[in-house]
């Protein structure tokens, strides 16, 4: 078999899978890009449980592609969603940062790299792409929410509780929001006792 023939072969197994992949996910609705715990003193939060074990012929992959096309966005921000989802920070700042340094404008991107850095134990970081985020569009719920997350973790309570009723208030009625009101209560009554 000749040389280009088994690259090509390769490249369309490697192509197929990422395609199959992608598609997986297509249809749904959009995942909050919110850290998996409540903020401090919320009283009683669940913690998600951890994420399943990464794929390392999954991220080879898709590393694969985007060394190929450095102009590719779609592949960065899958593997900075990949990485987010195994809860490999360090790893999704990365691809999110290189998916951004293309395309600035992408807002989910942003507020998905801003939740890595409140994860990461870098909330002002995380708090400064939020505002960017903001700045362009004053009601981006997972900004908004994830701002309140950032404040909390800098300790700015009252401003987190600010930014939770801005975003209750510009999507009263979104069922991701739920409980956020009960967390609002809870950071209310934990920083009022303290």
């Amino acid at each position: 078999m000749r040389r280009d023939t088994v690259v090509f072969a390769l490249a369309g197994i490697v192509f197929g899978f990422v395609v199959g992949y992608m598609s997986a996910s297509w249809g749904q609705a959009p995942r909050a890009s919110a850290p998996a715990v409540a903020p401090a003193g919320a009283g009683g939060a669940v913690v998600a449980p951890g994420p399943s074990a990464l794929d390392p012929n999954e991220a080879q992959a898709l590393e694969a592609l985007a060394e190929r096309d450095p102009g590719d966005v779609a592949v960065r921000v899958e593997l900075g969603n990949l990485y987010m989802d195994h809860e490999r920070w360090d790893e999704a700042i990365r691809w999110y940062r290189e998916a951004l340094g293309l395309g600035p404008d992408l807002s989910s991107v942003r507020t998905d790299l801003g939740a890595c850095l409140v994860h990461a134990g870098r909330p002002a970081e995380g708090l400064a792409e939020f505002e960017v985020v903001l700045q362009q569009d004053e009601s981006h719920r997972n900004a908004l929410y994830n701002k309140g997350i950032a404040l909390t973790e800098l300790g700015r309570t009252e401003e987190a509780v600010a930014a939770w009723e801005e975003v209750l208030r510009r999507h009263p009625s979104d069922p991701q929001l739920a409980g956020l009101q009960g967390q609002i209560d809870a950071l209310r009554a934990s920083s009022a006792g303290t």
